[in-house]
């Protein structure tokens, strides 16, 4: 998940203060993803160094009080919707801690590997039932509740589909007289497919000067 980002879209409805956009980043998150206060102030640093964010002035149009407030910047406006509209880099697969256990468990002398699958199958499904009930116990109140648990129960019933078909082609090789004490095939591979990568952000989405800017 991208907290940069995350707040810069918050920051495009205003300026606000750290304590706040912690709490307006949970909330639109449907409290799933808890954000510490100290990496809030950590990211807003990083992002007024590159010109993202700015912070507010007494002139400006925000509520006095102790703590500093920060408002988006043209630079920071270019770069959220840049993040927005470009689609992630999935060209490559992730290194999957499940996939590796099964790629290992089928090197490892004496595990039944059927069972391994079984273990971490059954795990899978109790998550999606208590997904499930959550889901059903808020009944569509917080919307983006829904939307983080509708992505959890479909990202786990891929991994299960996946966790059902490698179990598959497991036993279809041992029928055909595969073992685990057999060496990995060493052909290599034809190959990933060539996917298109996200185009790189445009140099004006980086160049755009700062109102604050000093020499």
């Amino acid at each position: 998940m991208s907290v940069r980002h995350a707040l810069l879209a918050l920051l495009s409805e205003g300026p606000k203060y750290g304590l706040q956009l912690r709490e307006e980043f949970e909330a639109n998150t449907g409290q799933v993803w808890p954000l510490n206060v100290g990496q809030v102030y950590t990211t807003l640093q990083r992002l007024e160094r590159d010109g993202l964010v700015a912070a507010v002035g007494d002139d400006e149009s925000v509520e006095p009080g102790p703590q500093k407030a920060y408002r988006i910047t043209d630079a920071g406006s270019a770069e959220l919707a840049h993040w927005l509209r470009v689609p992630p880099d999935l060209s490559t697969p992730p290194r999957d801690d499940l996939v590796m256990k099964v790629l290992i468990a089928v090197r490892v002398p004496g595990t039944d590997i059927s069972a391994v699958i079984q273990a971490h199958r059954r795990y899978l499904i109790q998550l999606m039932q208590e997904w499930t009930r959550l889901k059903e116990d808020d009944n569509g109140g917080d919307l983006a509740f829904s939307l983080v648990v509708d992505s959890e129960l479909f990202r786990i019933d891929s991994v299960v589909r996946w966790l059902d078909a490698a179990e598959g082609r497991l036993r279809r090789a041992l029928a055909d007289g595969w073992t685990p004490a057999q060496p990995a095939n060493v052909t290599p591979p034809i190959g990933l497919p060539k996917l298109p990568r996200p185009p790189a952000r445009p140099r004006s989405a980086i160049a755009v000067p700062l109102e604050t800017e000093t020499p």
